[in-house]
């Protein structure tokens, strides 16, 4: 399903969006949460680089993965910036998620160690709010014990008020949840095998 996956582009700001024909899906969540990890899992190569520093992305970068584009949102909550930069990336993600059109999903990212933060309601909040479809993927599964999974995604679901099989765990490093991702988005894009 997904073929010769390529980076297209960087936009610092709403002029830079791409204008491309194929459905997008968006990926969105903290700085530390492992959105590059998760974009590599899904490619199933080394497409988005990966950083020990959180928060490095600061730009919406999108990558054509065959039939589909999925566009990588700027990280929100850890990154050493400015207030001001930190409000402008703010209004970039804002206005990619209020003008794209192609829009078909957000898919968006939570350490599944931890309870969803306060920004992370904020989000979700604010995709119930604009009616922009989202799917949370729970990152990191490999970091808690297998039986420890399916309890975590119990108590994320309750947190954030969506229903647990709105919720897929996943593991960049055993590719753990890759299979059930790839399942969602085929869905989410019609795609017959």
């Amino acid at each position: 399903m997904i073929k010769n996956p390529i980076f297209v582009k960087s936009a610092a700001s709403p002029s830079d969006f791409l204008k491309a024909d194929k459905k997008q899906i968006a990926v969105a969540g903290k700085s530390n949460v492992g959105k590059s990890s998760f974009i590599n899992l899904l490619a199933g190569c080394r497409l988005a680089r990966t950083s020990q520093t959180p928060g490095r992305t600061r730009l919406i970068n999108y990558f054509d993965m065959g039939n589909f584009i999925l566009t990588d949102l700027p990280g929100y909550g850890y990154a050493k910036a400015s207030k001001g930069e930190i409000e402008k990336w703010g209004e970039l993600v804002e206005s990619y998620l209020l003008r794209e059109e192609k829009l078909a999903r957000v898919l968006m990212l939570l350490d599944i160690r931890h309870p969803p933060t306060e920004l992370d309601h904020l989000l979700v909040d604010y995709l119930f709010r604009t009616k922009i479809p989202f799917s949370v993927i729970a990152t990191k599964a490999d970091k808690i014990a297998k039986s420890r999974i399916k309890p975590r995604v119990s108590e994320i679901a309750a947190h954030l008020k969506v229903g647990e099989g709105d919720i897929i765990a996943v593991s960049s490093h055993t590719g753990y949840g890759r299979k059930e991702t790839l399942s969602l988005i085929r869905n989410i894009l019609n795609i017959e095998l």
